[in-house]
C-alpha cells in the first residue's frame, strides 16, 4: 500500500517559484472538497472566508465569524494530507490589535488544523503581521482588491488603476513582504502592476484577477466547477458545470420515483420466502 504523501512546506513551494515553475491555490469548504482538491496535487488549499458566501449563503464575507472559520477548518484539515492549510483570518478577528491578531492565529492553527494563515490588508496590516510572524505562525498577505474591506472600497472594483493607486499598491507589497509574510495574493489588479509586484518581491506572488505574471494563481473552487451561480467573478473561469450535472440528476431522481423505476430490486433488500410467510402469520391476529 503507498504511503500518505508528503506534507508540503511554505519551503517547499518558495522553492518551485524560484525553480520558475508556478504554484497553485484553490479553495475548499468541508471535507470531500478539500479531498478533491488534495488529490489533485494543489499546493495550497485556501479555507477563505469566500465560504460566507458558497457555504453559508452569506452576501458576501463580511458576516464571517472566527467560529464559523475554524469549524469549516477542521473539516478541511482532516482531509488535506499534502496542500499546505491557508486559513483566512475573517474581519474583526485581527484589526483591532495585534493581541486579537495573535490570538485569532493561533486558534486557526490549535483548533482549526490550518498550517498558515491569511490576512487582508497593505500598509495599514503590518503591525498585526509582525506580531503574528514573531509568534511563530506564518502569514499570507492579501492585498489589491480586499473583500473584507467591501464598503471602503466601493464595491468589487479593480484596484489600482491609476499611477498614484498603483504606487501604493506597491508600498504595500513592499511593506508585506518586509512585516514577514511568506507569500502574498495580489487580487483583482492591473496584471502589469501584478507583474510589477512580482518582479520586486522576492516572495511568491499569488493572483487572482491579476493576470499571467504572478508566480501562481488562485481559484474559488465553486467558481472553477460551476457550483456557485450567484454570480461568475470575470477574473474567474468556470472549467465543468458540475451544478447543471447536479441539478439533471435531482430531476432524473424526481422523475424515476414518479414513474416507479427507482428504487428497483438492485436497490432494495429482499426477504426470504419463509421467513416472510413465517412473518404473515406472526402477525396474522392483527391483521
Amino acid at each position: 500500500m503507498a504511503g500518505e504523501p508528503k506534507k508540503l512546506t511554505i519551503f517547499d513551494v518558495q522553492a518551485t517559484v524560484a525553480a520558475g515553475e508556478k504554484v497553485f491555490q484553490v479553495t475548499a469548504t468541508d471535507f470531500p472538497t478539500a479531498l478533491l482538491v488534495d488529490r489533485a496535487g494543489i499546493d495550497f488549499i485556501l479555507i477563505g472566508d469566500s465560504l460566507g458566501m458558497t457555504a453559508l449563503g452569506y452576501p458576501s464575507t463580511v458576516p464571517v465569524t472566527m467560529d464559523e472559520m475554524i469549524h469549516h477548518a477542521k473539516a478541511i484539515s482532516r482531509a488535506a494530507k499534502r496542500s499546505i492549510l491557508v486559513g483566512d483570518l475573517p474581519l474583526g478577528a485581527y484589526h483591532a490589535s495585534t493581541a486579537d491578531a495573535v490570538t485569532s492565529a493561533m486558534r486557526m492553527v490549535k483548533e482549526g488544523g490550518a498550517d498558515v494563515v491569511k490576512m487582508e490588508g497593505g500598509e495599514d496590516v503590518v503591525p498585526m503581521i509582525e506580531a503574528v510572524v514573531r509568534a511563530g505562525i506564518p502569514v499570507m498577505g492579501h492585498m489589491g482588491l480586499t473583500p473584507q474591506l467591501i464598503s471602503k472600497l466601493g464595491g468589487w472594483r479593480v484596484q489600482g488603476k491609476s499611477a498614484a493607486a498603483g504606487a501604493q499598491l506597491v508600498r504595500d507589497a513592499d511593506a508585506l513582504e518586509r512585516a514577514g509574510c511568506f507569500a502574498v495574493v495580489l487580487e483583482a489588479i492591473p496584471d502589469r502592476v501584478a507583474t510589477l509586484i512580482t518582479e520586486r518581491l522576492q516572495i511568491p506572488t499569488i493572483g487572482i484577477g491579476a493576470g499571467p505574471g504572478c508566480d501562481g494563481q488562485n481559484l474559488v473552487l465553486h467558481d472553477l466547477v460551476g457550483l456557485f451561480d450567484r454570480f461568475l467573478p470575470r477574473f474567474a473561469k468556470r472549467y465543468v458545470n458540475v451544478g447543471e450535472t447536479i441539478d439533471g440528476a435531482l430531476r432524473e431522481f424526481q422523475q424515476e420515483v414518479r414513474d416507479g423505476v427507482f428504487p428497483s430490486a438492485e436497490h432494495s433488500f429482499a426477504m426470504d420466502d419463509v421467513e416472510y410467510e413465517a412473518l404473515l402469520a406472526e402477525i396474522g391476529d392483527d391483521a
